[in-house]
């Protein structure tokens, strides 16, 4: 049965991260489009509720927004929630590595911002039997499109240890990912691991209790490696920022929270390599094809404020980086 909290709006179920920032952070480029006698152009990679979505509209009356999203039912709340912008908006169900596609399908020679706000989502978290969540059982499904792929439940079964281990200590960050991968293989000879709270107990049996008290919850870093082999989430971010960031136009931006350093570090290094000139070392002169195409936004990475944590919890792990394409080569 659903929880109450998704019989809600979606306005009233979400508290977009870093608002503010991410909206300021892409006006110049929109500002820019429309001086040039151009509807700017936005892509919003991670549509979700559509709380970044709708303030990007609400701001910017000169303005086509592009909202991808795998997950179909987030389709539904943001659609509802942009109802009023549908003139000006075009959802489609696509994974944010498409996004070069999707502009070229749409008829858009270019674009001139992107947003992306990774990881789960507030939509997903809060939907009980999408099986993201450690606290309450469910089932141990975790795919943000929920028409296609394996779900967590076919990879805790049917891996063997050593990938499984693979995947929690990699993509988990887990320092007890061998045990817990030997209690997985151990556990489902008995019984096949179907539910959240199966598997949780699992991890707890082997993570000792004075580790959980300094690191959270027990199950909390195993949960996120299983999503991002689901999902395959580094390999589509490894695709998407540089797709992004070469779909736009002269003086367009590409902003990017991440919530986890595994996403931070595939943001940074794009971002770097797209801004650092091509000069060879001790050369005398940047020649014009030396010239990087981007400049970096941001110094570091961004955090949000003690007030926005406070407001909303979620946000307390975001880390924002920006770029701006300054040249564009033919």
């Amino acid at each position: 049965m659903p929880n109450q909290d998704s019989q809600r709006p979606a306005s009233e179920r979400h508290v977009p991260v870093l608002l503010d920032r991410c909206v300021n952070l892409l006006a110049p480029g929109i500002e820019r489009a429309n001086a040039d006698g151009r509807r700017a152009v936005v892509v919003d990679c991670t549509l979700g509720m559509g709380g970044h979505s709708e303030a990007i509209l609400q701001r910017f009356d000169n303005l086509h927004l592009i909202g991808l999203d795998r997950d179909e039912q987030a389709h539904q709340l943001a659609g509802a929630r942009l109802k009023s912008f549908e003139d000006r908006v075009d959802l489609v169900h696509a994974v944010y590595d498409e996004i070069s596609d999707v502009v070229e399908d749409l008829g858009f020679p270019g674009i001139d911002g992107v947003l992306f706000d990774l990881g789960v989502s507030s939509l997903q978290l809060d939907e009980r039997e999408r099986g993201f969540a450690y606290s309450y059982d469910a089932p141990l499904d975790m795919r943000m499109d929920t028409s296609v792929g394996p779900t967590a439940e076919d990879l805790v079964n049917d891996l063997d240890r050593e990938r499984l281990l693979q995947i929690i200590r990699q993509w988990g960050e887990e320092k007890f990912a061998g045990r817990i991968s030997t209690a997985i293989v151990d556990a489902r000879a008995t019984e096949r691991i179907t539910t959240t709270a199966q598997l949780v107990e699992v991890i707890r049996s082997v993570v000792p209790a004075a580790a959980a008290r300094t690191s959270g919850h027990p199950a909390k870093r195993t949960f996120q490696a299983l999503r991002i082999a689901v999902n395959e989430e580094l390999d589509v971010l490894e695709r998407a920022i540089p797709a992004s960031m070469s779909s736009l136009n002269i003086g367009g931006r590409v902003v990017v929270m991440s919530y986890h350093s595994l996403e931070d570090k595939i943001t940074k290094r794009h971002f770097v390599k797209g801004s650092t000139s091509s000069a060879p070392p001790g050369f005398p002169v940047e020649l014009e094809e030396h010239k990087p195409e981007f400049k970096v936004l941001t110094k570091g990475t961004e955090k949000p404020t003690e007030a926005e944590i406070a407001e909303n919890p979620r946000a307390a792990s975001a880390r924002l980086r920006a770029v701006e394409r300054v040249l564009k080569r033919s």
